[in-house]
């Protein structure tokens, strides 16, 4: 039987133009400041900002009760750009490192940037989510992303 996978989806109206927050999505200290969900900081690996350029991250959990993907306190993953065209979408493939087959294959992360009145409409979709994520956290944490997205862009 072949396994199905999920997609995950968020969006955010942002009050920041395509180009401030397209900068913000491939801008490596920007994407540690806003990127990691609430209760975890980011730790920027390797990051190569361009179309088949790779990227490694780190995403530490604050709570030491918390139990990562990675190990007892990180989720740790690697990707490439499939696609940046910029001021309007942001395509990556993202792995993340785990013994647990839960967490095993690619996810497809595809971030749209779409003008509406001065603003910006920001949606985040998850392709082929790993089933040992839950679709709860998962939708909680990429609100909890596009909530800290908007805060870095607003002025």
């Amino acid at each position: 039987m072949i396994e199905l996978r999920r997609t995950d989806t968020g969006s955010r109206l942002i009050k920041a133009s395509a180009e401030t927050i397209y900068r913000a999505l491939v801008d490596p200290e920007a994407v540690a400041s806003w990127r990691p969900p609430q209760g975890m900081r980011a730790e920027i690996l390797a990051f190569e900002p361009l179309e088949g350029g790779t990227f490694r991250m780190a995403f530490i959990y604050e709570d030491a009760g918390s139990h990562g993907k990675t190990s007892d306190n990180a989720d740790v993953f690697e990707g490439r750009f499939v696609e940046l065209v910029p001021d309007r979408r942001v395509v990556e493939v993202i792995e993340f490192e785990s013994d647990d087959p839960a967490f095993a294959g690619a996810m497809r992360i595809v971030t749209t940037l779409e003008p509406v009145a001065g603003d910006t409409r920001v949606t985040v979709s998850c392709e082929d989510v790993p089933p040992g994520i839950s679709e709860d956290d998962h939708r909680e944490g990429i609100a909890s992303s596009l909530a800290n997205l908007a805060a870095f862009t607003e002025s």
